[in-house]
């Protein structure tokens, strides 16, 4: 009996190593890595390592530009990127130019760098510069999964941090306080910026289509005042009765006389009447 349960166990032990064993071997990674550190070995030799502040002077001009494209604060990307990076330190930042710990995935066609994370061999991918790390981090998050933070204010950095969470970027428990920490400790909402409603909308309509496209959903309409042809809206997602009514330039109260609406719910699909 007990020989049984030691086979049964050590069969075990392989099936979950094969199932979480990288896709390539440990000589090919390491071959890999070599390649990647001699194409860089100019900049990893002449890398000197970066106080936080360092990182943050050198990193924030970028970090605001990103905001003013997406609407991430850019108080929580050089959070992040302090943290994921150990403020541009970690051998993924060195190597890879890699400052926020992102994977290859399925459709990454870039060079890869091999370190063990999750599993052995995890595959990370390899940028040419600092700066396209940081503008691949707002891809990255132009996801379904991430699209509702898309609608918060960009100077919500609260929202923000709670909303990584709750949308499935980290698995720590304490992820969003230790990205608050970091900004609350380093000032970083300094580098945030209000916007006005209708940039705001704007913003929403374009990063929202972006996403919806990426995933095959119907676009959403753009901000322009309908002609009286055009008196259907279909909900899509974001959308919410106020920017719906300042797209089509009525108020919330007659947008909700115009479809029997007795409450501010809306679902996507719903069709609406939106000229009066």
């Amino acid at each position: 009996m007990r020989r049984i349960y030691t086979l049964l166990v050590a069969v075990l032990l392989f099936t979950s190593c094969s199932a979480h064993k990288g896709t390539i071997s440990r000589s090919k990674a390491s071959k890999n890595n070599k390649a990647i550190q001699k194409k860089n070995r100019a900049s990893i030799a002449s890398h000197r390592d970066f106080t936080s502040l360092e990182y943050i002077e050198r990193f924030k001009a970028i970090a605001i530009q990103e905001m003013n494209s997406y609407g991430i604060p850019a108080s929580i990307t050089l959070a992040q990127g302090l943290f994921e990076s150990g403020s541009g330190n970690s051998e993924l930042a060195k190597v890879a130019n890699n400052h926020f710990g992102i994977k290859c995935g399925s459709t990454w066609a870039g060079e890869s760098y091999y370190k063990n994370d999750d599993n052995e061999n995890d595959c990370f991918r390899v940028y040419n510069n600092p700066e396209e790390s940081f503008r691949d981090h707002s891809e990255f998050l132009k996801k379904k999964n991430y699209a509702r933070l898309f609608e918060l204010d960009k100077n919500d950095f609260k929202g923000w941090a709670y909303g990584l969470k709750a949308c499935g970027y980290a698995t720590n428990p304490k992820y969003p306080q230790l990205l608050l920490n970091i900004i609350v400790k380093y000032q970083l909402d300094q580098y945030d910026r209000p916007e006005g409603e209708l940039a705001k909308i704007k913003r929403e309509d374009r990063v929202l289509t972006e996403i919806n496209d990426s995933i095959g959903q119907p676009k959403r309409d753009s901000i322009t005042k309908t002609t009286p042809d055009d008196k259907i809206y279909t909900v899509k997602q974001g959308d919410t009765l106020y920017n719906i009514s300042k797209r089509f330039d009525i108020t919330v109260d007659e947008l909700k006389a115009l479809n029997k609406m007795a409450d501010n719910n809306l679902r996507i699909g719903q069709k609406l009447v939106v000229v009066k």
